[in-house]
């Protein structure tokens, strides 16, 4: 949620982001008519009680005057009758407040649809072929590496069994990202490189739950659109839809210590989206699929280092991305793309020569203290005041996505794929696969 004294100063601010967010389902006057309203009856209530304590308290020192009996029904009643009023207004007021997007950076691109996010670098030459490109369906039927026939006949479709050196490659991939993200001396150089001011602190590796219940998955505010989500039957349980969301949540309603900040994470977990809606060709191959394998960033960080830190997690994956050898295009996303909690965000695409485009790899979300704000995670400076953390997410690597990058790029005309120089010690020293 966005801090409440930003609402009630500022309210501009709050309309000119549900605009520019395009969030028409919020009515920001009944929210600030709600506030007013419930503010008020608090106060009202906050009166009552204090009379009754007050008068409590003086009937139990003497035997009670029969005005002051009275009164003390009277008071009662009241409460009585006033208490579920005002838990109607909290209701009311919390629902709709819950709705009001994060407020975006100042130098976040104003646009309306995801065709104005703002393209603003493009790196790497895209590879000439001298014989006809395929795509990566194409290629990894070739070779036997995936079989979404007979995983449709087991879980239906938008499943895929992954099989042979892909699967090979792609924990070769993974063991990869861990060690990068270990290593200070990586974050390092990145951090000089974009002239950060952040700790080289490296990321603890996480296999978190698979499963996540729906109050931390609200408080995430990463639960909607539900029919994209997978619910348990029966249980207050679901399906990840990404690692941020149990990752972020892990800490909710705890206090870090100033001089453990910034906590990093790098999570490796299987997520599951609904993915409704038929898209073309994708509909051929592993890019969108119910089920994917992802590795996720999160870290938890101060409110000052925080945008640096944002900074450093799209640095990361440019990184990655170089060290593979994959062109690739970052978008600064708009207002309307960047997602509801996010205050700012950015998107790289690679280049995937057998759709002949640009495509989705990675996003990294800048939440500031949206999401602390209901998990109530928080830090401890060293003056001894308590404040909200600030959350920052960003993808390692969608894996299923970066296969289809690296078969696509680095494919040859037999249909063996020529393994990127970084993975090539964590596949046995392999050179195609």
């Amino acid at each position: 949620m966005i801090d409440i004294k930003i609402l009630r100063s500022n309210p501009e601010i709050v309309r000119k982001a549900l605009e520019n967010k395009v969030t028409k389902w919020v009515d920001l006057n009944r929210v600030i008519e709600l506030d007013a309203q419930r503010i008020s009856l608090g106060q009202d209530l906050d009166v009552l009680r204090m009379r009754r304590n007050d008068l409590s308290s003086q009937m139990g020192k003497w035997k009670p005057e029969p005005h002051l009996l009275a009164e003390a029904k009277e008071i009662k009643e009241k409460i009585q009758s006033l208490e579920p009023e005002f838990e109607k207004l909290e209701t009311e007021f919390y629902d709709l407040y819950k709705k009001i997007p994060n407020i975006p950076t100042a130098d976040t691109p104003i646009g309306h649809t995801e065709d104005e996010n703002v393209m603003v670098k493009q790196w790497g030459k895209i590879r000439e072929f001298d014989f006809p490109i395929k795509n990566h369906a194409e290629i990894a039927a070739a070779r036997g590496w995936i079989d979404k026939e007979r995983a449709a006949n087991v879980a239906g479709s938008r499943f895929a069994y992954l099989k042979w050196d892909l699967v090979k490659l792609q924990f070769a991939l993974i063991q990869w990202v861990m060690d990068t993200l270990g290593d200070p001396k990586v974050l390092d150089k990145i951090i000089k490189e974009h002239g950060l001011s952040v700790s080289d602190k490296p990321f603890t590796p996480v296999l978190p739950p698979y499963m996540i219940k729906t109050a931390p998955y609200d408080a995430m505010d990463r639960l909607e659109p539900r029919e994209d989500r997978y619910k348990i039957e029966g249980q207050d349980l679901w399906l990840q839809w990404s690692a941020e969301h149990v990752l972020g949540s892990m800490h909710a309603g705890e206090i870090f210590a100033e001089a453990d900040m910034p906590v990093r994470y790098i999570g490796y977990a299987t997520s599951f989206r609904g993915e409704a809606g038929t898209y073309g060709k994708d509909m051929e191959g592993i890019i969108r699929m119910h089920q994917f394998d992802k590795l996720e960033m999160e870290s938890f960080s101060t409110a000052e280092t925080s945008h640096d830190e944002h900074l450093l997690f799209a640095g990361i994956q440019e990184y990655l991305m170089q060290q593979l050898e994959i062109p690739y295009q970052k978008l600064q996303k708009c207002t309307f793309d960047i997602g509801k909690p996010n205050a700012k965000g950015s998107d790289i695409e690679a280049w995937l020569p057998g759709q002949q485009q640009y495509r989705e790899t990675h996003t990294a979300d800048y939440m500031t203290d949206y999401q602390s704000r209901r998990l109530q995670t928080r830090v401890r400076r060293s003056t001894g005041d308590v404040e909200l953390i600030h959350t920052n997410d960003a993808t390692a690597f969608a894996c299923g996505r970066a296969l289809v990058a690296i078969m696509e790029n680095y494919q040859n005309e037999d249909c063996t794929v020529t393994v990127p120089k970084v993975l090539r010690n964590y596949i046995g020293g392999k050179e195609r696969i």
